[in-house]
């Protein structure tokens, strides 16, 4: 999953992003407002973690004008207001919700969690296909029962897919997802993750539940009984 975090304390920007980092997200980061909107309005992300105040453009007027133009992507607005009118007025520009500063690291990755999930039209933390079992809260995946050890990097490919189970997803989805600016990508990253990948899947149960759709992607679909 990728996210946009748009923060002008480089403090945060770094505990923040480590956190997301090590919790298996591709993060961007932006310092200020106009360049936070480049940025939204040019990527497919998941999830923007946004301040309400900051230089060149303040929060507020980002998220309306990302609104306007039909922006859907879920935002989670970052503020040092604590009343009751200030969420409600950051509820009425768009955000799907609300952290006030100081918070602890833990919430927000909850709440960033929760985000993603609703993106995808889940409310829960459970994938089931076939006999593959996702936990995506605490990031643990099962195959006909036996526990399936993944790299950060393989589990985000697998979730990414599960959450669209059935669907063609192009290579170009997975690298714009799970890849931030930050990445050098060679020309076969994915092909290179997915082919492990398969293979970590396969040692409890030989069928396979990723298929290549030459010329299309990939897709992650239940075998036929």
């Amino acid at each position: 999953m990728r996210v946009l975090l748009v923060e002008d304390s480089v403090r945060l920007q770094q505990s923040v992003g480590a956190a997301l980092r090590r919790s298996g997200y591709a993060v961007d980061i932006s310092g200020d407002g106009e360049d936070g909107l480049w940025r939204a309005t040019g990527e497919a992300y998941d999830v923007i973690v946004l301040d309400v105040m900051l230089p060149k453009l303040d929060g507020l007027a980002l998220l309306k004008t990302l609104r306007a133009r039909g922006c859907a992507t879920h935002v989670l607005l970052l503020t040092a207001r604590d009343q009751v009118a200030d969420r409600v007025t950051g509820l009425q520009a768009g955000a799907d919700d609300y952290l006030v500063k100081p918070f602890a690291l833990e919430e927000l990755l909850a709440r960033v969690q929760a985000l993603c999930r609703r993106g995808y039209g889940r409310k829960d933390n459970r994938l089931a296909i076939a006999d593959l079992e996702i936990d995506t809260a605490a990031k643990q995946v099962w195959r006909a029962g036996a526990p399936v050890k993944l790299k950060p990097r393989e589990y985000q490919l697998l979730e990414y897919l599960a959450h669209r189970t059935g669907a063609v997803v192009s290579q170009s989805e997975i690298e714009a997802h799970l890849y931030d600016d930050e990445a050098t990508l060679m020309s076969n990253v994915v092909e290179s993750a997915l082919s492990s990948l398969r293979r970590k899947l396969s040692a409890a149960n030989p069928t396979p539940l990723i298929q290549t759709r030459r010329g299309l992607g990939y897709i992650l679909e239940a075998p036929p009984q």
